[in-house]
């Protein structure tokens, strides 16, 4: 059976009537404390709490049945950083999965633009190469026309 500290003493889970678990607690004396029902008048009527079980010599141990217990609550907010922090480390995976692909589509990118660049120096030398040739024929036809005449 599970065993935790709970409101100074120790506590194990027992079944109580409607089947739900409820923590068996023990007092300062290290026994079982038992659960009790408030029977006098008052805004408590009908509250169930945990008692020492040497009654009316008790060790002063007193817990009401439905008040959150300390540990379980930070055992509980435990849990949820713990699902916080595990999410997080999922999205930043999934993140830096990203920045690889991104990265590689980059370089990918900047092949594409330097083949573009080279193929554009190379077409502009073809273009500078066919004006050259043009302006030599021309020169040589007015040339050819100016000599002939």
């Amino acid at each position: 059976m599970a065993s935790s500290q709970s409101a100074g003493g120790s506590s194990s889970m027992s079944r109580s009537r409607s089947g739900s678990q409820l923590p068996q607690l023990r007092c300062y004396h290290d026994e079982v404390a038992p659960i009790r029902v408030v029977k006098h008048h008052g805004p408590t009527l009908g509250k169930r709490f945990y008692g020492c079980g040497r009654w009316p010599r008790t060790c002063g141990f007193f817990k009401w049945v439905d008040e959150p217990d300390e540990v379980t609550e930070l055992q509980f907010r435990l849990f949820e950083k713990d699902t916080e922090i595990s999410q997080l480390e999922m999205e930043k995976q999934m993140l830096d999965e990203k920045v690889r692909r991104l990265k590689q589509t980059n370089l990918k990118i900047q092949d594409q633009v330097e083949e573009l660049a080279l193929e554009n120096s190379v077409v502009r030398e073809g273009l500078y190469s066919a004006k050259a040739d043009k302006k030599m024929s021309l020169l040589f036809i007015f040339s050819w026309i100016f000599l002939e005449s």
